[in-house]
């Protein structure tokens, strides 16, 4: 059974990285295979001891600390608000950074849908581990309805995780979030010592709060604050109070509260959140430390490679993965990239309070400065900064 609800009537507000970018095949991709890493990196890929040189994922006090990271280039006039970004080449072997500029990079800014391909990890690992089938259906249900478009009945674990990293489906999205659990998303963070990121909540479940449809929510600064297992209790509430809401009328509230009651400051209570060093650190980690069979893998980097951006990236790659996302007043962007010359390059941009409500215009001038740093941390040759030749088309995936 296809599920609808009447047109968003602002869709960027909800809709976080529409597949509307996506048509007419402009930024298809090739699937690049996986690129080859060295014993060690094969080692930690397959979940076995890291060398002894690896990075820590809980330094000194338990906390991720960001290496300093030169200044970045000035960002583009078009962006407006608060402006995040941190851009680095990564050691493989120990996810430190060899070269790394940053504008802002430990402020703390809403990560949208770029939070997706966390649950994609996290799926990832269950199925490693056997817990989860690729061919598992689900049904969608009212309650499991978020915003923008629906999958169909049906539609399997494979199918749902490619529309929630290809067109950012936000039900797609939930209904895996909610299978691996809310604990299992958030968990990728805190095992990296990544203590002001938060991933534990599905898509309705933040508009919910920001709607103010939750009797259990117990305010943006409180959550915002709260420790694990309490922030566990509170995120579990909200999911709760969140399948109780009709997305139509979701949708209805959300309008008004846009409209009439906004708050820059409570999106950081109630959204998923992360600062650019911390989210590049998890981008890192996740393809180059990721813990899965190699098999899991190759299928990660597959549907990675479904994600926005690169095209976009002015450097020539062996392969690129990555994930953005939009909302009111905010637009992010994230990804990671093998050079043609052999270097590993994360980034992470975050925009938030912009001037305009619908961000996703601003894309050129986020990807000009994005650029502007990859010029500044690339060596010169091929991993240099050049213009990107036209891709082919993206192959059919399949489940193995």
């Amino acid at each position: 059974m296809r599920l609808s609800t009447r047109p968003l009537r602002r869709k960027g507000r909800y809709l976080l990285l529409a597949a509307a970018l996506l048509s007419a095949g402009l930024y298809a991709r090739t699937l690049h295979p996986a690129a080859p890493v060295s014993a060690d990196s094969a080692r930690m890929v397959a979940g076995g001891p890291a060398p002894p040189n690896a990075a820590k994922a809980s330094p000194e006090g338990g906390c991720f600390q960001a290496a300093p990271a030169a200044l970045a280039p000035p960002a583009p006039k078009r962006l407006s608000g608060r402006l995040g970004l941190y851009v680095a080449v990564i050691d493989p072997l120990t996810l430190r950074p060899i070269r790394a500029v940053g504008h802002d990079q430990d402020g703390v800014y809403p990560l949208a849908s770029a939070y997706k391909q966390a649950v994609l990890w996290a799926l990832l690992r269950q199925r490693d581990a056997g817990a989860l089938r690729l061919a598992e259906t689900f049904d969608v249900s009212r309650a499991m309805q978020s915003l923008g478009d629906y999958p169909f009945d049906h539609s399997d674990v494979l199918t749902l995780a490619t529309r929630m990293i290809q067109h950012s489906d936000n039900t797609a999205t939930d209904l895996l979030h909610r299978r691996v659990g809310l604990k299992a998303v958030q968990d990728l963070a805190d095992g990296l010592g990544l203590c002001r990121t938060r991933l534990i909540l599905p898509t309705k479940d933040w508009w919910t709060a920001q709607a103010g449809l939750s009797p259990s929510f117990p305010g943006a600064e409180t959550f915002a604050h709260l420790g694990a297992e309490a922030r566990l209790r509170a995120a579990l509430a909200l999911d709760a109070d969140a399948q109780a809401q009709r997305a139509d009328q979701l949708q209805h509230k959300l309008d008004s509260y846009f409209d009439h009651s906004y708050s820059a400051q409570t999106d950081l209570g109630t959204q998923n959140v992360s600062t650019p060093a911390e989210f590049a650190h998890l981008v890192a980690a996740e393809f180059l430390h990721s813990g899965l069979s190699q098999d899991g893998q190759t299928l990660q980097r597959q549907l990675m490679a479904l994600g926005f951006g690169g095209r976009r990236i002015q450097a020539k790659q062996s392969y690129f993965g990555g994930k953005g996302g939009n909302g009111w007043r905010l637009l992010t962007y994230s990804g990671y990239f093998r050079t043609a010359g052999g270097e590993d390059v994360v980034y992470a941009f975050m925009q938030h309070g912009a001037n305009q409500s619908y961000t996703m215009k601003n894309t050129g001038a986020a990807f000009l400065w994005i650029n502007a740093a990859l010029r500044e941390v690339l060596l010169s040759g091929d991993g240099g900064v050049v213009d990107v030749p036209p891709l082919a088309p993206t192959p059919t995936l399949s489940a193995p």
